[in-house]
């Protein structure tokens, strides 16, 4: 046997054979090194990442046609060899798209499709498909209504109308969406207390029925706003009030005031409640005719009044000079000096009288902003046998309103009233704001 083996041993075939065996178990070594080197270092590794909220972009006649129901992002799924992924996220040159090129007025359902992104990646675009319709787009020009927050006013202050620069917007949308437009609004973003005009930007906002927005363009977007502020004030009387006892033998004739209305400036309520001012004279210091300084006082509320002083003039009568009138009047007639008194000239006052709006046309409305309250008070002057007889009602106080148009104007305060004394509106002119109405 050992022979055998020693003689197969020898042969060349033997050789060949163990050779070609050595030679297989060498390739089979060296091939799984390789494989196992190239599952550690494959270039081409498969990967898959998601990218958020690309945008969408459309194609569609933008000069005549306007689209709803495209969506703004869509988010991207993607699988592949892991560099073309990072490349794809870091530089996002490739473009999501809805082409509607050819599309027609009405609903349907379109593709979101995307380009310019690597053939070795597989993409899932969510969502994959749009409901959109197609409308035909309309410009119109609309009026800006220009507002702002009242209850931010300072104490005591009122705001005219708010008014806008330019007055009117172009607004381009979808033809349903203009055909629903009722409100174009412009409202000042401010903070109070507010005590000055003020005018700022604001943005335009374009409204349903039920106060919803409206997806349209508005050009400009922005327009300026401007609000006139100013203080309530309101004229009143100044009365006056006797205080204290006068002294034995001391009367007082008359308190006569350089100055008999007073403007004071509050809350409107106040303003309202508010029918005079007063001074207060001392009567228990008076001995002679004296001029005194008073101050003018003013109601809880009431946060100025001009003038805040007045002076009041005193004629004082003693008992010596009383004596001395009577020797001197003691013939004449009782009546004589009942008619000298009936025909002595005094003055009255009226307060709180409406102002009355005349011959304004028909197509405009009208606003009373000074006096804001729409009442003054009149002065009256004539024969004492006159004035004591007369009423409010005996008066009429207008604001002839012929041939003004637009805008802000000041007017003056006519009186109609008895002929033969003299009549003096505490103010002798008021400001009025006309504007045109809507139309229905």
């Amino acid at each position: 046997m050992d022979k055998l083996i020693d003689k197969m041993v020898d042969t060349r075939w033997f050789m060949k054979i163990v050779a070609l065996i050595l030679a297989l178990f060498l390739f089979d070594s060296v091939y799984d090194a390789d494989k196992e080197l190239k599952e550690i270092n494959v270039p081409g590794q498969q990967d898959s990442a998601i990218i958020e909220d690309v945008p969408v972009k459309s194609y569609y006649d933008t000069e005549n046609l306007v689209v709803t129901g495209t969506p703004d992002t869509v988010d991207l799924s993607l699988e592949g060899p892991k560099s073309h992924l990072e490349s794809a996220k870091k530089q996002q040159n490739f473009e999501v798209y809805v082409d509607l090129t050819d599309a027609e007025i009405g609903s349907q359902r379109v593709e979101i499709k995307i380009r310019d992104i690597s053939d070795k990646l597989d993409v899932t675009i969510n969502p994959q498909y749009a409901d959109v319709t197609v409308h035909e787009k309309v410009t119109q020009e609309f009026k800006v209504d220009a507002e702002f927050n009242n209850s931010l006013l300072g104490e005591g202050y009122t705001a005219e109308a708010a008014s806008a620069e330019p007055k009117t917007v172009k607004i381009t949308g979808a033809k349903e969406v203009i055909e629903r437009i009722s409100f174009v609004k412009a409202t000042l973003d401010v903070k109070g207390p507010i005590t000055e005009t003020i005018a700022d930007d604001a943005t335009v906002r374009v409204l349903d029925r039920e106060m919803n927005k409206l997806d349209v363009i508005v050009e400009p977007q922005a327009i300026r706003v401007t609000v006139p502020v100013k203080q309530l004030s309101k004229t009143v009387p100044v009365t006056i009030v006797r205080n204290g006892e006068t002294q034995d033998g001391v009367t007082i004739n008359s308190i006569k005031l350089d100055v008999n209305e007073a403007s004071i400036t509050g809350r409107e309520d106040i303003l309202n409640e508010t029918e005079s001012v007063r001074v207060e004279v001392d009567v228990s210091k008076i001995e002679k005719d004296t001029v005194l300084t008073l101050p003018v006082i003013i109601p809880d509320g009431i946060s100025a009044v001009d003038p805040k002083t007045v002076k009041a003039s005193i004629d004082v009568s003693t008992e010596e000079n009383a004596g001395k009138e009577e020797e001197e009047n003691t013939e004449e007639p009782a009546e004589e000096t009942q008619a000298q008194a009936q025909d002595q000239e005094v003055t009255k006052t009226f307060s709180s009288l409406a102002i009355n709006l005349a011959g304004l046309s028909e197509e405009y409305e009208a606003v009373l902003k000074n006096p804001a309250s729409g009442r003054t008070s009149i002065t009256v002057t004539g024969k004492s046998s006159r004035v004591q007889d007369l009423k409010a009602d005996d008066f009429n106080l207008y604001l002839s309103l012929a041939d003004l148009g637009e805008g802000d104007h000041e007017v003056p305060i006519n009186v109609d009233g008895p002929t033969d004394m003299d009549i003096k509106p505490a103010a002798g002119k008021a400001t009025i704001t006309i504007t045109k109405k809507e139309e229905a």
